[in-house]
């Protein structure tokens, strides 16, 4: 099911939306290289809970396209590549991006509220942990229908939970609630009623 057997042409064919946010995160890191430049879209992109009270609300969006060096960058771009794909075929482009954006900015508005104005983040880790949430939901849902889907997402659902809180550095707030607004929409998304209008509205 998240095996990745395209062609980089197929990949970009089949899941337009994955591939965009792949290129756009990667893209944006590779600008941040930019001496001088790079710097200012970093410090003007990054979610600073001090900022954000000042009124610079776009900083509840940006951090989610930024990340802290090239090992962050990869650990969530390797994840969106194998988990976003099959997600994006089974709820549609829209809904896709719709559910990875609120998951990212649900995760930037609750880090704002719990931290004190100090605190600065970045990463797509809200958005990723959002494309979990909503993995749960088709298991709530389907039961023991998927056993393939259930024993691989919940055992990386339960290992992501716990080494947020064993790692250092981690914000453990846009992880949590990022996890918790992909159940939520997944949940709307999967629900079996609303599945079988999906598929009526399609003939």
């Amino acid at each position: 099911m998240f095996s990745r057997r395209e062609s980089f042409a197929e990949y970009i064919r089949f899941y337009p939306v994955a591939a965009a946010l792949l290129a756009i995160n990667i893209g944006i890191h590779i600008l941040t290289w930019i001496p001088g430049f790079g710097k200012m879209i970093y410090f003007y992109g990054m979610g600073i809970n001090g900022a954000i009270a000042s009124g610079e609300w776009w900083r509840f969006f940006t951090p989610m396209f930024l990340h802290a060096g090239i090992g962050h960058l990869l650990f969530n771009m390797f994840a969106l590549f194998v988990f976003a794909p099959e997600l994006e075929k089974l709820i549609g482009k829209m809904r896709f991006l719709t559910l990875y954006l609120l998951s990212g900015l649900f995760a930037n508005i609750a880090t704002f509220f719990i931290y004190d104005y100090g605190f600065s983040h970045v990463g797509a880790s809200g958005a990723i942990f959002g494309i979990f949430g909503a993995y749960g939901a088709l298991v709530y849902y389907t039961k023991n229908a998927l056993p393939e889907l259930r024993q691989t997402i919940l055992p990386i659902i339960i290992i992501g939970v716990i080494m947020t809180f064993v790692q250092p550095n981690i914000n453990i707030a846009a992880h949590i609630f990022g996890l918790i607004v992909g159940f939520l929409i997944g949940l709307s998304y999967f629900n079996p009623k609303r599945i079988t209008s999906w598929r009526t509205s399609k003939k």
